[in-house]
């Protein structure tokens, strides 16, 4: 699957039919690394490791135009040292129940040797091949990993995405500003949905309510190739729960059929950021009317909606069903191509130097653009690039400081629609 293809107005170049992109800029070696003095002044390449295949496929469509509308916007400002940005590879990370295929993707990043690779999606593939890309020289960030075990895994690792402390607590409060005083988990035995439960389960607790199936050491965890629920419903609804978290992917397509046949009320059903997604051609309409979900990230306004379905329209021929960590992806691209043209060097060392300092964690003066930043930049000015999700500058752990949880209540079409955002601080 190919992550962009050529502009017809040509802002992006690349190949269409290979995965690897070479860029049509010449080389500005001569010209000297302002700040780093050392690094490569190389055109800057960049990698992909999505979910072509697997659970998590329906995320990637809006991080796809996230990236695709970050290049254009970066390109179209002149590139990164008077270059453009390509994309050099894309790997696929696949999904838990077979390791190999996320093994294999970042064999394929590490062949093409980009400074960057953003991915993987999924907490338990980042973590099962960061160590590998670091110790390749690649940086590497997330729009989507949200596991609190990734934090500070490693120094070639960031997000823009919060760690569960942020969403677990937003959606735990939410279930009590419910009224819900008796909370039923349906959770798989994977990273995310672990350290995700736990979080929610404390806040629940703390919060006074009762946790009365699927909690941490209780065993109830499924595995996550597991496709029958039947048991697991009977159980949390015998258990007396008011409300039933359920802490999945795409299992939810499963669990929610089986919930309707035992006479479930959906309503009652809190989703995370893994399975809230639109299931208007699922399931009947209705069925999903009233439950409520969380994302992290702030809305993506309307003139930015528009501007990733007109590019997803252009480069990949579809509609967007959702904007799901779209903004955490344009984020990423931007801050990396930041930190690259204020090291004067597009290594992944000289970036990692300066990740920081154009996130904001030094201060410096607000700018939400990359044309805008540059400008700064070039003025020898300090920079704090305030990106589309809002989220607060890079801290120690290099997670986001602080972050926006988006909470959706679905409709009768069974989409979910925006809230609210709640903003939270990372702990």
């Amino acid at each position: 699957m190919k992550m962009i293809s050529k502009r017809a107005a040509g802002a992006l170049a690349l190949a269409a039919s290979a995965a690897l992109v070479l860029s049509s800029c010449s080389s500005s070696a001569e010209k000297p690394a302002e700040d780093s003095g050392a690094g490569s002044t190389d055109a800057l390449k960049i990698g992909t490791l999505l979910p072509q295949t697997g659970s998590l496929g329906f995320l990637m469509p809006p991080v796809q135009a996230g990236i695709a509308q970050a290049l254009a916007d970066i390109n179209g400002a002149g590139g990164v040292l008077d270059q453009d940005v390509t994309i050099v590879a894309e790997g696929n990370e696949g999904d838990a129940t077979d390791l190999t295929v996320v093994e294999k993707g970042a064999d394929d990043i590490i062949k093409a040797k980009p400074s960057f690779v953003l991915g993987a999606m999924g907490s338990g593939r980042s973590a099962h091949v960061v160590d590998k890309i670091a110790e390749a020289g690649i940086l590497m960030g997330s729009p989507s990993n949200t596991s609190a075990d990734l934090s500070g895994i490693n120094p070639n690792y960031f997000r823009t995405a919060p760690p569960d402390t942020v969403q677990g607590d937003a959606l735990g409060n939410q279930v009590l500003l419910d009224g819900k005083t008796k909370v039923a988990f349906l959770t798989f035995n994977d990273p995310y949905g672990l350290g995700l439960r736990d979080v929610i389960q404390a806040t629940v607790e703390a919060g006074g309510a009762e946790v009365v199936y699927g909690g941490k050491g209780d065993g109830n965890e499924f595995p996550t190739e597991q496709t029958s629920f039947a048991s697991e419903v009977t159980a949390a609804k015998d258990s007396g729960a008011e409300a039933f978290v359920v802490v999945t992917y795409d299992q939810l397509k499963q669990i929610v059929p089986e919930a309707v046949n035992q006479g479930l009320d959906l309503a009652n059903f809190y989703l995370v950021d893994g399975n809230t997604n639109g299931y208007g051609d699922e399931f009947p309409p209705g069925t999903l009317e009233g439950a409520q979900g969380s994302i992290p990230g702030a809305q993506a306004n309307d003139e930015f909606k528009k501007q990733l379905d007109e590019i997803y329209a252009a480069e990949f021929g579809g509609a967007l069903a959702s904007y799901t960590y779209a903004p955490e992806a344009y984020d990423l691209v931007t801050l990396v191509a930041l930190a690259a043209q204020k090291a004067g060097a597009t290594d992944a060392e000289s970036i990692k130097g300066q990740l920081h300092a154009v996130s904001g964690a030094d201060g410096g003066e607000e700018c939400n653009t990359f044309k805008d930043c540059k400008a700064l930049l070039d003025a020898k000015k300090d920079i704090h690039y305030v990106g589309k999700s809002g989220t607060g500058p890079l801290n120690d752990n290099n997670d986001p400081s602080s972050a926006f949880i988006g909470i959706y209540k679905y409709d009768a079409e069974n989409n979910p629609i925006f809230v609210e955002a709640v903003e939270g601080k990372t702990k």
